[in-house]
């Protein structure tokens, strides 16, 4: 799936309320903030131009429940027979989008989230030095819902009046072969 959409043109769903600003510190006051660890600083000359989307589900096909939070701030257990294996990881994203609509932030937009791994967008390397990772709740087999869009778009609206993007990438699209999220169930025509 090629995504290619132009964010200059993105906006909100009509009639959507505004969202708050970006602080001076990169957080939302609109989406409850739980601070990741798992972040450092971009380089000096990144412009930030690129929004990259993905899903999330852990367990793998279920959701709500706060493993995905654990596992941004590495608090997942070892033991866990079903979990443990990611307890070593050390990822992040900007923002996640529960099923119902909820935002939640683990990194503030000015500071590098690692989201993306090894990854390229148009010949340039390293995605997570540019971009701003949204994880969204779901997996390639359940649709993603209205209130995820919703709430998608309204996010996507705010960051325009603060940021240059320019792109909207998949982490399939900027991990080709490497990763397939956020799959068939995401419908563009909704962005």
């Amino acid at each position: 799936m090629t995504s290619s959409v132009l964010l200059a043109s993105a906006g909100a769903l009509p009639g959507s309320p505004q969202m708050s600003t970006v602080h001076a510190s990169g957080w939302l006051d609109s989406a409850l903030r739980i601070d990741s660890p798992n972040f450092d600083a971009r380089p000096t000359d990144a412009s930030i131009s690129l929004l990259v989307l993905h899903h999330i589900s852990l367990p793998a096909g279920r959701f709500e429940g706060d493993a995905v939070a654990r596992l941004f701030t590495n608090q997942l257990d070892e033991t866990d027979p079903e979990l443990g294996d990611l307890a070593a990881l050390r990822v992040s994203a900007h923002f996640f989008i529960r099923r119902s609509g909820e935002l939640i932030q683990f990194v503030s937009v000015f500071d590098r989230a690692w989201h993306a791994g090894v990854s390229s967008w148009r010949g340039r390397e390293r995605c997570n030095d540019f971009s701003i990772g949204v994880e969204i709740e779901g997996d390639s087999e359940h649709p993603f819902t209205p209130a995820q869009y919703l709430t998608l778009n309204k996010l996507i609206k705010e960051l325009l009046t603060s940021f240059p993007l320019k792109h909207l990438a998949t982490h399939s699209e900027i991990a080709f072969g490497r990763k397939v999220d956020p799959g068939p169930m995401l419908d563009l025509a909704l962005i």
